[in-house]
C-alpha cells in the first residue's frame, strides 16, 4: 500500500475539494489513461486494487504510471465512542482528487487491451472516471 514516509502533521482538517484539476489533467507518459470526472478522495487500498487489476490484465506487457499519491491522513474514532473528546486516531491514507485529474496511464500494449484493463480498474474506484486516449495513439 502507498503511504508517505514522513509528514509534517499527523492529522489534517477535512476541507473541501472544489474546482477542476489544473495540474495532472493531461496525458504525460502513456497512450491511454483513466481520468476522473468528479472530485473525491481515493484511499491507498483503492489505488492499489486498481493498479493490480490493470497489471493482471496486461500481463507484464507495457508500462503503467500511477499519477496520484495518498498523502492525506484519514482518521477514525473507535466504535461506540461518545461524541466529543477530540479527533480520532490516524487510520489510513487517501489521495484528494479533483475533477479532470489523470489517475493512471498505460503504454506499450494494444489499445483494446489497455481499455479493458482500465475498465477493470474503474470498478475499483469510488469516483466516476472515463478512459481517454492520447491524440495520435492508435
Amino acid at each position: 500500500m502507498l503511504s508517505p514516509k514522513k509528514v509534517k502533521y499527523r492529522k489534517k482538517q477535512k476541507g473541501r475539494i472544489k474546482g477542476p484539476a489544473v495540474n495532472g489533467s493531461t496525458i504525460a507518459f502513456g497512450d491511454v489513461a483513466l481520468k476522473s470526472l468528479e472530485p473525491g478522495k481515493l484511499t491507498s487500498q483503492e489505488i492499489e486494487a486498481a493498479r493490480i487489476a490493470i497489471m493482471r490484465h496486461i500481463k507484464r506487457g507495457g508500462k503503467v504510471w500511477i499519477r496520484m499519491f495518498p498523502d492525506y491522513p484519514l482518521t477514525k474514532k473507535p466504535a461506540e465512542t461518545r461524541m466529543g473528546s477530540g479527533k480520532g486516531a490516524p487510520e489510513g491514507w487517501a489521495a484528494p482528487i479533483r475533477a479532470g485529474r489523470i489517475l493512471y496511464e498505460v503504454k506499450g500494449v494494444e489499445l483494446e487491451v489497455a481499455k479493458v484493463a482500465l475498465t477493470r480498474a474503474m470498478h475499483k474506484l469510488s469516483v466516476k472516471t472515463v478512459i481517454v486516449v492520447k491524440e495520435g495513439a492508435e
